[in-house]
């Protein structure tokens, strides 16, 4: 992976706006509206794809899914809908329970539930649905019902929205759609769907749903009477948003499928529609992913924008109705092999996923991890990007895959890579720190000798960590804890119900700025362990699959030597920036957490990026403790 690009603008309103984004700077309105209106494509499609690998590398996601509609029958009546119906229709129907369950099977990772608003359906039947689906298919994740569905719940069973949410969230509900939000615009709302609820109240429900700890996805319905104006002002305000509740998960650009609305005589180009992918990827800076929903771009435009910025293909889908009502010319379902094919057509790896973006599978060779912290960015800020594929993943998802040979290596969790040592060589090179770790941090309402028996809220997202924090319990403090795993997608909300927790990554250096639910205490474990040995930590070790070729194992090795000179900075290189903290991509990651470059740097500083024998030495000290602590059974933890 390497570095922002050069780029030979055509159109050079493009140029200060490219240098913005590299600097890290937050696009505007006037920025937005600029895009649209160029017609530098391949320029601004170059821009959007540089900052998506910035983000996710070589990957593009999908999911083995079903979208099931369970009714079309609707109280409203939106113009722009040729989905909706009313019960005396003829072409109206509504299915039971066990129709509903007959959609599903046990291969399916998400389930994807939107339909009409039903005006006599009883409360109990949605969450009973639900109920039944997990009961049935316990490992399929429901993302269901969109904000107007939602607000409509509410008003007709006199529930307020946090009433609705929660009730759905321990009936089974894992994640919202994105759907409904149309265009933020009044104007727009007033001439298509005046009876359905505005930007506000979607934003308001979005918002309930991430304070619940229920992350939400974002759409844009464009090109119908929308202006370009509009639409930036729609990225700008979902973007706002995230700021505050940060619990979306991917925004989907929806192109407007003209059916027999008669607002529109044809569809979106498919230049309008790589420009409205490119430009939310680059308005959009706080949203981890942008999809290219094929069922509207359609299946010859999908693998397009790949390249404009989209890291994400939806999935099989296996039937949608409320598209194709309105004459959208997909198909209504693609086979996962299609997927994967379209996927590597981009030049991509298609990465299998759940419905908060965990990998599941792999499917390409030369993968290796990428762990998308900034104290991970010194290795990836020039990466050639041969002979590997580059994937983002937490330490966590990295171990996964690497037991289930899906990667073939990268900064394993120190952890990880114990369990799998016999199939991966490790390489002295890893990610140490001599003291403060600062993104390691345990937040207390206690002082450590006060943590016995206390709740413990810890991260999916990394065994090393945890493990460190089980070592300085048990035998710097002999204090035994009761660890519990939190929601995967971190909310500060959820925080508040544990006595004490480990927060890690780029979520500890936000939180060293903004707070986190008053706690009293803030314990770095790479101070406590340094003070505790005198010795540095070791988080995460570099490794590659044994039997992996000289030539790549060599051309690995080289790329990963500049990287620990560079952000050493005791042996600049020559042409190119001295330190990454004042240059490139650790300046523009840092700034997107709220870090100034020299936060930055002093941050870089802490760490060591080639390991030599104090930390190999620490590594082993490391490993007695674990080795000590696995037969006292000292600390339990509660799944």
């Amino acid at each position: 992976m390497s570095s922002f690009p050069k780029i030979n603008f055509r159109d050079q309103r493009l140029a200060p706006i490219w240098e913005k984004v590299q600097a890290g700077e937050r696009l505007e309105l006037e920025d937005g509206v600029a895009m649209f209106e160029t017609n530098d494509l391949i320029s601004l499609g170059k821009m959007a794809h540089a900052v998506q690998r910035a983000k996710s590398g070589d990957s593009v996601y999908f999911v083995v899914n079903r979208q099931v509609n369970p009714t079309n029958v609707c109280v409203l009546s939106c113009k722009f809908c040729d989905f909706a119906v009313k019960a005396k229709d003829a072409d109206a129907y509504e299915m039971t329970m066990q129709e509903i369950l007959g959609k599903l099977n046990h291969e399916l990772h998400e389930v994807h539930i939107v339909g009409g608003l039903h005006p006599d359906w009883p409360w109990e039947f949605y969450v009973e649905m639900m109920r039944q689906i997990k009961a049935n298919f316990p490992k399929i994740d429901i993302k269901a019902w969109t904000a107007v569905e939602i607000d409509f719940f509410s008003k007709k069973f006199k529930m307020s929205i946090a009433e609705v949410l929660t009730q759905l969230k321990a009936a089974g509900l894992s994640t919202m759609p994105g759907g409904g939000a149309e265009v933020f615009s009044e104007r727009v709302r007033r001439l298509l769907f005046n009876q359905k609820i505005g930007g506000k109240r979607w934003l308001e429900i979005h918002d309930a749903a991430h304070r619940l700890g229920i992350p939400t996805n974002a759409t844009m319905l464009y090109g119908h009477v929308e202006t370009l104006e509009e639409r930036v002002i729609h990225t700008i305000k979902l973007r706002e948003q995230q700021d505050i509740s940060r619990g979306f998960l991917t925004f989907i650009p929806l192109a407007f499928q003209p059916g027999d609305t008669g607002i529109k005589a044809g569809y979106t180009s498919a230049v309008d529609d790589l420009k409205t992918i490119a430009i939310s990827r680059l308005m959009l800076d706080n949203f981890p992913h942008i999809k290219a929903y094929w069922v509207m771009l359609t299946e010859q435009v999908a693998p397009i924008a790949l390249s404009f910025g989209a890291d994400d293909m939806d999935g099989t889908v296996g039937e949608e109705r409320i598209a194709h009502a309105a004459k959208a010319t997909s198909p209504t379902l693609l086979a996962k092999e299609h997927i994967i094919k379209l996927i590597k057509s981009s030049g991509k790896v298609p990465v299998e996923r759940d419905i908060f973006y965990n990998p599941i599978a792999v499917h390409d060779k030369d993968a290796i991890g990428k762990i998308p912290y900034l104290n991970c960015v010194p290795f990836y800020d020039r990466f050639a990007n041969k002979p590997f594929r580059v994937l983002p993943m937490t330490p966590r998802q990295m171990g996964k895959l690497a037991a289930a040979q899906q990667i073939d290596g990268g900064p394993f969790s120190l952890m990880d890579y114990w369990q799998v040592e016999k199939d991966f060589e490790m390489l002295d090179y890893g990610i140490a720190v001599r003291n403060l770790a600062r993104s390691v941090v345990l937040y207390s309402n206690f002082p450590w000798m006060e943590l016995e028996d206390k709740r413990l809220g810890i991260t999916a997202e990394t065994s090393t960590s945890i493990e460190l924090l089980k070592v300085l319990l048990a035998h710097k403090y002999g204090v035994t804890a009761k660890f519990e795993r939190m929601h995967p997608i971190f909310q500060a909300s959820d925080a508040a119900h544990f006595d004490a927790v480990l927060v890690i990554g780029d979520e500890a250096l936000i939180r060293a700025k903004a707070g986190l639910a008053n706690f009293r205490y803030v314990f770095d474990l790479g101070k406590e362990w340094n003070d505790w040995t005198g010795l540095p930590f070791v988080f995460a070790v570099w490794v590659l699959r044994k039997g992996t070729s000289p030539e790549k194992k060599q051309a690995l090795i080289t790329q990963l030597e500049q990287a620990a000179l560079d952000a050493s900075q005791r042996h600049p290189h020559p042409g190119l920036p001295r330190a990454l903290g004042r240059a490139g991509f650790g300046a523009w990651h840092g700034k997107r957490l709220g870090l100034t470059p020299a936060e930055v740097q002093a941050y870089f500083d802490g760490f060591a990026y080639r390991l030599g024998e104090k930390e190999k030495a620490a590594m082993e000290k490391f490993r007695g403790l674990l080795t000590e602590l696995e037969t006292e059974k000292a600390v339990v933890i509660a799944q």
